[in-house]
């Protein structure tokens, strides 16, 4: 299986409550998550780059590299048995204003973070990148996952960097 890589943003609005995007399609085809999509490999796109990108062409919000911060690496292995994915998950720093309009991938709604625990999200989201998010937002962290079908779902972070304390 190769590797696909990818982003996965969480936006907030003014209030704290999650843009979460219901995806129309596959992978994860009627389940909540964070916006995202997959870098452009044959123009060299960098993480960063790519988060740009997907937040315009999804929610229309304009990004610079100093409204996001990276704060997981994770390798996920052989998920759903199709192949693997390289993620970097990235905080949004800058609120969203409004809910986008729904489009070819799905339709948007605000949740609390506690709202996200009880919609149908992806196992991989609900055993442990929520909760990766929770702890380690502010953060980084390399984590890898290995989701091989018929094994046990597994979250292990090899290695993290804490914030440095504001002064």
């Amino acid at each position: 299986m190769q590797y696909k890589i990818s982003v996965l943003i969480f936006i907030k609005d003014r209030t704290g409550k999650f843009l979460m995007l219901q995806r129309a399609k596959e992978p994860n085809r009627g389940l909540w998550s964070p916006i995202g999509g997959k870098l452009e490999m044959r123009t060299g796109e960098s993480p960063f780059e790519c988060a740009i990108r997907e937040a315009k062409e999804e929610t229309g919000i304009e990004l610079a590299e100093s409204d996001l911060h990276l704060f997981c690496m994770a390798a996920e292995k052989a998920y759903e048995g199709k192949g693997h994915w390289l993620m970097f998950l990235f905080d949004c720093r800058k609120p969203i204003e409004s809910l986008p309009s729904s489009f070819d991938e799905g339709k948007f709604a605000l949740h609390s973070r506690s709202e996200i625990d009880d919609l149908p999200i992806p196992e991989t989201d609900r055993t442990g990148l929520w909760r990766i998010y929770d702890e380690h937002h502010n953060d980084f962290v390399a984590l890898k996952v290995d989701c091989q079908p018929g094994k046990p779902l597994t979250f292990e972070i090899e290695g993290k960097i804490h914030a440095r304390p504001s002064s």
